[in-house]
């Protein structure tokens, strides 16, 4: 799963044992909104090389990674079956004040 290294809770830090069904394998995928834009009559006026120019030269100074991660994640965590029962139920965790 994780090559020759140890493979530990992501929340606790817990060393996890394969085979001792001691951990869960949680998946995330998150993208941007995949709907299409709403664009309007005025919205199809614009100069659309101009509008791609002023949207490259914002992202200009983000790496690749950086602009895709703006788009589209995906991650692997593995969680001890304590942490699990925690995150399951609250995955986003406490709400803030």
């Amino acid at each position: 799963m994780t090559g020759d290294l140890p493979l530990v809770c992501y929340h606790c830090g817990t060393e996890l044992t394969p085979g001792e069904g001691q951990f869960y394998v949680v998946r995330i995928e998150a993208f941007a909104d995949p709907t299409g834009p709403n664009l309007t009559d005025e919205d199809l006026q614009r100069d659309i090389r101009g509008e791609i120019d002023r949207l490259l030269e914002a992202m200009s100074d983000l790496s690749e990674q950086e602009a895709m991660d703006q788009v589209y994640r995906k991650m692997t965590i593995y969680l001890c079956n304590t942490c699990y029962r925690d995150w399951i139920e609250n995955p986003t965790g406490p709400a803030s004040s």
